[in-house]
């Protein structure tokens, strides 16, 4: 293993430009994420489609999880470039095309052949989550390198603000084009302008400006194990961050069961639908304010501490109450998790990581996704055979177990 070192150096320019380049494509894709939103839209449209507690087990498994494992093996072929925008690029148009497909798949959907549509519009989303993977490799390493450290931190705080901004934005127009007409058509509106937006978050990553090369030698997968093994050997927080994505990525796994649970105990349509997503996104944007007032102030060992607790809450929640209000906790809640999670999984991985080894780690990171991806599809069975008191019963276990990786992690920023 040698890592390869280059003298260049990011200028204060280049980091601005950068920082709103990002800022861009963020933007956009929250405004895309809610008409595509992977615990809501997705898990509701696939019931539609007259999907099972099994298949809302394999959906949320590969949106999730098992996408996320892939990356150990595009890491190897992806450490080895030194400059990475065009896989950035490559990734995220094959997410582009993918909805498209899904929304020409909907428009030609008839009663007779849901069924048989359903194998095909889960190859289309496998396709988009393994572009998601791929790209995420690229992002992780380009925004490292791109982006003055110092920023970082405001940075994330920033694009959460405006990520749970735009989401809230698309949301009540989500919500809008689920009633505006009947499945499947409300669903292939959704996913076209998802599609177009999309397109549009993309011109974001055109922009940015990749000026500095970043690249560990891997001579090929076996080599790449040999890496991965002396990495976590050599970086005891590296093992404890992976044991964190495992334990704590369950708690994004939890709302497309809800969904399931709320169609047998609501029946809720396409209006009960629109307003959870409404919920879920009110509990991103307004963590997302929280975090950023107390960025400067609060470590993430305390951030992901708080998101344990109330990812421990919502089970309890669902077996106290059936009503429409708890529902609601619950998705608000979701939105609070979703949000401090993904700040910081990503702020704790550039702690854990260098410029050089950032794109490795990020593939390393694919361990943490094991048990996400094994989660789901074990939930499925277990409220097939049994009920969804056992599902809450597995989802409170695990997450104690985060309680113990927050502790050995021990963040200092």
């Amino acid at each position: 293993m040698f890592f390869i070192f280059i003298n260049i150096m990011l200028n204060d320019k280049d980091s601005r430009h950068n920082f709103f380049s990002f800022l861009i494509h963020a933007l956009f894709l929250a405004l895309a994420n809610s008409f595509i939103d992977v615990d809501v839209i997705l898990p509701s449209m696939i019931l539609e489609l007259g999907g099972t507690s099994m298949h809302i087990g394999f959906l949320t498994a590969i949106m999730l999880g098992g996408a996320s494992v892939t990356q150990l093996i595009f890491a190897p072929f992806i450490s080895n470039k030194s400059y990475k925008k065009k896989f950035l690029l490559l990734g995220i148009n094959a997410r582009i095309l993918s909805l498209i497909t899904i929304g020409f798949l909907l428009y030609y959907i008839s009663e007779n052949r849901e069924q048989n549509l359903l194998w095909l519009i889960f190859v289309v989303i496998t396709i988009f989550a393994i572009g998601g993977a791929f790209a995420n490799l690229s992002y992780n390493d380009i925004i490292g390198k791109s982006v003055n450290e110092r920023s970082r931190k405001k940075f994330f705080s920033i694009k959460q603000i405006t990520v749970g901004t735009g989401i809230f934005i698309s949301a009540y127009f989500a919500k809008k084009v689920l009633a505006i007409n009947d499945y499947p058509y409300n669903y292939m509106y959704l996913f076209f302008i998802g599609f177009i937006l999309l397109g549009i978050a993309s011109g974001g990553f055109w922009a940015v400006r990749e000026k500095v090369p970043s690249k560990l030698h891997v001579e090929n997968f076996k080599h790449f194990i040999s890496i991965m093994k002396t990495e976590i050997l050599q970086n005891r927080k590296l093992k404890y961050y992976l044991g964190f994505v495992n334990t704590q990525g369950v708690s994004v796994a939890f709302l497309p069961f809800i969904i399931l649970y709320s169609k047998e105990i609501l029946a809720g349509g396409s209006i009960e639908i629109g307003n959870f997503l409404i919920f879920k996104v009110l509990g991103a944007v307004s963590s997302g304010i929280i975090i950023s007032i107390l960025v400067k102030k609060m470590k993430y060992k305390y951030l992901m501490y708080i998101n344990a607790f109330i990812s421990l809450s919502m089970p309890f929640l669902m077996m106290m109450s059936n009503s429409v209000t708890a529902f609601y906790v619950v998705f608000f809640f979701g939105g609070v998790i979703i949000s401090m999670y993904s700040i910081t999984m990503n702020g704790v991985l550039l702690e854990v990581s260098n410029k050089d080894n950032r794109a490795l780690y990020t593939g390393i990171s694919g361990f943490g996704y094991i048990l996400p991806a094994i989660f789901p599809i074990l939930s499925g069975w277990l409220i097939k055979e049994y009920s969804f008191h056992e599902f809450f019963a597995l989802f409170i276990i695990i997450i104690l177990g985060t309680l113990f990786f927050i502790r050995k992690l021990n963040c200092e920023k």
